[in-house]
C-alpha cells in the first residue's frame, strides 16, 4: 500500500508521494506514473511527484508525466511541494530550498496558500534550451511551422511560446502535439498559445510535453511573461490567466523569474500496489 498526497496547483493536478514520512520502495516509476496518473484506471493526474531528501538542498522534488518520461522540473508542482513539507511537518521556515532537476530553487510558503517560487534566470539561447541550430543565438519571434512563429525559452525545461490574436480559436489538440514534436526540439517541448490583453496581462492556453492539454503550467506561465518581454515589450510584473487560474509572474531586467500562485491540497489516501 501506497499513501498520497492528491495536490493542485490552479487546476494542475499531481499524484505526490512523501517518501521522507512514508518509506516507499524503489519500483519502475514510469510504469507507475502511467497507472497512477490514469483518470480512468488510477487516480488520475497531471503528473506524479516524489518528495524527497536531497543532497544539493534539505529536500528534492523528482516529477513523472503521464506518459511516464521524467520532467526537469514543473513550477504549480515544486509550489505543492512547499505546502506539503510544511502541512505534513518537514519544516515551518518561512522559506526552504528544494531540489529539482532544473537545479535548486528557493520557495516562500505565504499566510494566504500561495507559494512565491524564486525560479532563477531563465534560459534563452539554443543551447540553453535544448534546441537545433546555432547554440549561442536567441529563437525570437522566428518562424516554426508555416506561419506560425514562436519565442523559445527555457525554465529549467523547454518551451515554445506562440503569440496569438485569439487563444480561444486555437485548436490546441491538433497544434499542441504537431509543435511538441518540432524537429527544432530533439527532446519534444511545451507549447503555450497566448494572447497579450495588456503588457501587463497574459491570457495562455497549454499543451504540456508528455501530458497533453492542462488547465496550467508554472514553468510555462513564467515562459509567457519572459517572451512577453523579448518579442512584445511586455511589463516586468505580469498576471497569467489561464484556465485553472491566475499565477502572478515577475521579469527582472536580467530575466531573474519569481512565481506566485496558488497550492491546494485536494485529498490524501492509499493506494493499493
Amino acid at each position: 500500500m501506497t499513501a498520497f498526497a492528491k495536490m493542485h496547483g490552479i487546476g494542475n493536478d499531481f499524484v505526490i508521494l512523501d517518501t521522507i514520512r512514508d518509506a516507499t520502495p524503489e519500483r519502475d516509476w514510469t510504469e507507475f506514473s502511467s497507472r497512477v496518473c490514469d483518470r480512468r484506471f488510477g487516480i488520475g493526474a497531471d503528473g506524479l511527484i516524489l518528495v524527497e531528501l536531497g543532497k544539493a538542498a534539505p529536500y528534492r522534488m523528482r516529477m513523472f508525466n503521464p506518459d511516464g518520461s521524467e520532467s526537469e522540473m514543473c513550477g504549480n508542482g515544486v509550489r505543492c511541494v512547499a505546502r506539503l513539507l510544511h502541512e505534513h511537518g518537514h519544516t515551518r521556515a518561512p522559506k526552504l530550498d528544494v531540489e529539482t532537476g532544473a537545479g535548486v530553487l528557493g520557495l516562500e510558503p505565504l499566510l494566504d496558500g500561495r507559494v512565491r517560487v524564486d525560479m532563477g534566470v531563465a534560459r534563452l539561447t539554443r543551447g540553453e534550451i535544448g534546441m537545433t541550430g546555432p547554440a549561442g543565438e536567441r529563437f525570437v519571434d522566428q518562424p516554426v511551422a508555416g506561419e506560425i512563429k514562436g519565442t523559445a525559452v527555457s525554465m529549467g525545461n523547454p518551451h515554445l511560446v506562440i503569440f496569438v490574436d485569439d487563444v480561444q480559436a486555437v485548436d490546441l489538440k491538433h497544434l499542441g502535439p504537431k509543435l511538441e514534436h518540432s524537429p527544432l526540439y530533439p527532446h519534444r517541448t511545451n507549447v503555450h498559445f497566448v494572447q497579450v490583453v495588456s503588457p501587463g496581462r497574459l491570457v495562455q492556453r497549454t499543451w504540456e510535453r508528455g501530458a497533453g492539454a492542462t488547465l496550467a503550467c508554472g514553468t510555462g506561465a513564467c515562459a509567457s511573461a519572459v517572451a512577453s518581454r523579448l518579442a512584445r515589450g511586455g511589463a516586468s510584473r505580469t498576471i497569467v490567466r489561464l484556465p485553472g487560474g491566475d499565477l502572478e509572474i515577475e521579469v527582472g531586467d536580467d530575466f531573474h523569474v519569481h512565481m506566485t500562485g496558488a497550492a491546494s491540497l485536494a485529498f490524501e489516501g492509499v493506494w493499493p500496489d
